[in-house]
């Protein structure tokens, strides 16, 4: 026996209500009735043959999805972003490098330009100086020439204490040999002027005013043109040629070219645009014929 079971209950019976009681027993019959309704309606009902799964939805993957296409996408336009930055910064700088390069290129030609202007200035120049100083060599020696030509043709005197009558110089066809150095001193003075069609000197000459001017330093007049100068005197044949000697290229009458003879096989002649006054080799032009007029 329970050693508590001798001493007396102090709690008092719990008395409930009359509403409390109500209210459980409407609940209770409430749900009594719903069974009721529930299992008379499961009786009549057609069992069930076929079922339907349906899909299952899952938020969370589809969101995770969504994002990461998202992301993906973001990705893709922030890369073609970046390439058509550097390209545009590429153009940027190669158009930089052209222009600047062009602006030196430019540059580099105008210095050239200038250079090449300065130094035909400076050819121009020196070509100059040199024509000068070939003009005053030239003027010296026509000078002395004339001096030389004065003297030798003033008359001569009798020797004292003889026949004070005058012996005249035998009549001769032979030129004297002073005239014909001073045909070739006056040539040679020429050498390196220009040749130009129809000048007739000082400085310029063609083939014909050339032997023209140097025979009228002689006072032989010569006609202006090769054609009749192949004609002016007697006819020669080329290999028996006198310092002196006319020479043509051409026929007699219509030669197209003349030059002098001055020994040892050359001869000196207005040649061409290109040459302009020269000493040349006859046997790499040999002439045609000859005239000698002295």
């Amino acid at each position: 026996m329970s050693h508590t079971a001798h001493i007396p209950s102090h709690r008092k019976p719990r008395r409930r209500s009359a509403s409390a009681m109500a209210l459980r027993a409407g609940v209770a019959g409430g749900v009594l009735s719903t069974i009721a309704v529930a299992g008379s309606g499961s009786a009549s009902a057609e069992p069930v043959t076929e079922t339907v799964e349906m899909p299952v939805l899952s938020p969370t993957a589809g969101l995770s999805l969504a994002v990461e296409e998202s992301v993906q996408a973001q990705q893709q336009v922030a890369f073609e972003q970046e390439v058509r930055a550097q390209e545009d910064a590429a153009a940027q700088t190669a158009e930089k490098t052209a222009v600047k390069a062009k602006a030196e290129a430019v540059r580099l030609a105008e210095a050239e330009k200038k250079a090449e202007e300065q130094r035909e200035r400076e050819a121009a120049a020196a070509a100059e100086r040199e024509r000068e100083r070939e003009r005053a060599s030239r003027t010296a020696e026509r000078t002395t020439l004339t001096t030389q030509t004065s003297t030798g043709s003033s008359g001569s005197t009798a020797p004292s204490g003889g026949n004070s009558a005058s012996t005249p110089a035998p009549s001769t066809s032979t030129p004297a040999s002073g005239s014909v150095a001073t045909v070739i001193a006056f040539l040679k003075a020429q050498v390196g002027d220009a040749y130009v069609m129809g000048a007739t000197g000082p400085n310029s000459w063609d083939c014909s005013s050339l032997v023209q001017a140097a025979f009228r330093q002689v006072n032989i007049d010569l006609p202006r043109v090769s054609q009749d100068q192949s004609t002016a005197g007697t006819q020669v044949g080329t290999s028996n040629l006198q310092v002196g000697d006319i020479l043509y290229w051409g026929a007699a009458g219509s030669a197209y070219h003349t030059g002098v003879y001055i020994g040892d096989g050359k001869y000196l002649d207005a040649a061409n645009p290109a040459k302009g006054v020269v000493i040349q080799d006859l046997s790499g032009y040999p002439a045609t014929g000859a005239v000698r007029v002295l």
